[in-house]
């Protein structure tokens, strides 16, 4: 079993996987179909010109690379009984060594908010990182302002360790991020 096939688990309705060439036509439409922007943080449609087979091979691609140097990993979140791809979550900026950790990142499509899922992926995703990547710790940066984010980070088991001034440079600024963690001796196996 390659690296790439042990990067997978199912919940109770999710499988949570790595993006395949496969997958084209299921991610063309869960981006070409999405609802109206609901915040900001929601994703809107892709333009009709990024929404090629090219440009999603060569996504695939930059994916791919990350899971071969263990630095990054995008997994591509499905429903189990339609198998449509409805979100992504991330284990970015991996680092190995004395530190064993990686950022955590997570975005539901919006119409399957309200559901639990997004409770569900991330728990599954906190699994794969934990039991198969091996990592000790788990860090989510959230924006202050995202409730429902930070909602979701403590009911999953993520601690709050603070504000972190500064923190990422977006639109044009410098953002102040809220730190939420989690090890794996926190983790529920």
């Amino acid at each position: 079993m390659t690296a790439k096939n042990k990067l997978s688990i199912t919940t109770k309705r999710l499988e949570v996987r790595p993006i395949k060439k496969s997958d084209y036509k299921n991610w063309k439409e869960a981006f070409s179909t999405l609802g109206k922007k609901k915040n900001r943080w929601d994703w809107e449609n892709l333009p009709v010109h990024e929404l090629d087979k090219a440009t999603f091979y060569k996504r695939l691609e930059k994916l791919d690379q990350g899971i071969k140097t263990d630095t990054n990993y995008r997994f591509g979140v499905f429903e189990k009984k339609s198998g449509k791809l409805i979100g992504y979550t991330f284990l970015m900026d991996v680092s190995r060594g004395i530190f064993q950790n990686a950022y955590l990142g997570y975005q539901l499509l919006n119409p399957f908010w309200g559901q639990g899922f997004g409770e569900e992926m991330v728990r599954g995703v906190n699994r794969l990182a934990f039991s198969h990547l091996k990592l000790h710790r788990l860090e989510a940066g959230i924006s202050p302002n995202n409730r429902k984010s930070i909602k979701l980070a403590k009911k999953v088991g993520f601690r709050k360790e603070g504000r972190s001034k500064r923190r990422l440079f977006l639109n044009g600024e410098w953002k102040d991020f809220m730190i939420y963690a989690l090890t794996s001796e926190e983790f529920p196996h």
